[in-house]
């Protein structure tokens, strides 16, 4: 039985990707910051799939609890086949309105700790011959929208080069690109109903997250779910880049 470690595991993307794969079988290692909310999905996931569960506090904007997380991802004697880097976070205010401080904690967790425990799941599944990595991007990555959008783009492209590392070693790399959706991270980001946006927008987490495991069961790249993010995501990356920069779009919301 496979063991597929997930971070921001007790809401949103991170919770439906956790529930899909113990539906699959696979026994979990959790990791959010909230101990309580990880306890009650453990039991929640233990009762109704029979799978074990492992629950990993931990805040990943701290550096000593990144290294946790990885020096769990390097242990030998309890191998981990599958990461989801799910974990994040946006932004509500533009860049030069926020304390800096605040865009540095962001970073940890969009950025460094993504790089920090791919390194570490890489290493330790070429060694084995085996295994998965799926950071969870966004196709705000392909726009030009303050930190959040930076951060999505490293992402992608740091993916993207890891895949082609890790290419015959029998490890893959995916980046995973939605666009809306709705989940809790809109509220906390202070986005309220729709956005403004028609509701074909909007995805649901549950066909998301199926249609990223049968890209990452297929060895995909960058797996970007629905046909309109398909297109959207084909215009951003052909559109010249002071119309993409002009966009009200990328000025008014931060896909996830």
């Amino acid at each position: 039985m496979a063991t597929a470690l997930v971070t921001g595991a007790s809401a949103g993307i991170g919770k439906t990707f956790a529930t899909q794969l113990a539906q699959r079988g696979h026994d979990l290692v959790l990791v959010a910051r909230t101990e309580a909310r990880l306890q009650e999905l453990r039991t929640q996931l233990e009762e109704r799939y029979s799978v074990s569960v492992e629950v990993l506090p931990a805040d990943l904007s701290d550096r000593l609890d990144i290294q946790l997380v990885a020096d769990r991802l390097s242990d030998a004697a309890r191998p981990v086949d599958l990461l989801v880097n799910n974990a994040g976070y946006g932004l509500k205010k533009p860049f030069l309105r926020n304390e800096i401080r605040d865009e540095e904690e962001m970073l940890t967790v969009l950025v460094r700790a993504v790089a920090v425990l791919s390194h570490a799941a890489a290493l330790a599944m070429r060694e084995r011959g085996r295994g998965a990595i799926v950071n969870v991007s966004s196709v705000a990555g392909f726009m030009a929208s303050g930190t959040y959008s930076a951060a999505k783009s490293y992402v992608t492209v740091f993916t993207e080069g890891l895949a082609s590392e890790l290419r015959g070693s029998g490890v893959t790399a995916t980046a995973l690109c939605p666009g809306f959706t709705h989940t809790e991270f809109h509220d906390r980001a202070g986005i309220k109903g729709n956005g403004g946006l028609p509701d074909f927008m909007w995805l649901q987490a549950d066909p998301l997250v199926k249609e990223c495991l049968d890209d990452v069961d297929r060895g995909k790249v960058i797996s970007i779910p629905s046909p309109q993010y398909k297109v959207a995501a084909t215009a951003l990356r052909v559109l010249p880049r002071p119309i993409v920069r002009m966009g009200k779009l990328t000025r008014r919301h931060r896909p996830q």
